[in-house]
């Protein structure tokens, strides 16, 4: 089995800024997960704390916010957790369906 790698553009709430990141497509992530660091660059905020439980069950705590993504010449805002170090860069379902590119269950049948 492959692993896809997506090159994702991220852009601040006013568009003013953009940032290009090469996210693994994860389907089993529902939020797409960016470096704190690049997030910060370009000025997004994070707007509230969720918890998240790891592969291997613990629970972790991170913020989130919102960006505009790209790809595939497609944009959809999406929510990003704020990825601290150790944890994996992904784009999530939330995103790919967003963005139209999402698989249903039916596609796969």
């Amino acid at each position: 089995m492959g692993h896809t790698v997506a090159s994702v553009k991220i852009y601040n709430v006013d568009r003013s800024i953009s940032k290009l990141v090469d996210l693994l497509a994860d389907t089993c992530s529902m939020y797409t997960w960016i470096p704190r660091s690049m997030l910060e660059e370009i000025s997004i905020k994070p707007t509230t704390v969720r918890n998240f439980r790891t592969i291997d069950g613990r629970v972790s705590k991170r913020e989130i916010g919102e960006v505009l993504i790209e790809v595939m010449n497609e944009r959809a805002t999406t929510v990003v957790v704020f990825a601290e170090k150790g944890d994996a860069d992904v784009l999530g379902v939330h995103a790919l369906e967003g963005l139209g590119l999402g698989m249903s269950i039916c596609e796969l049948a």
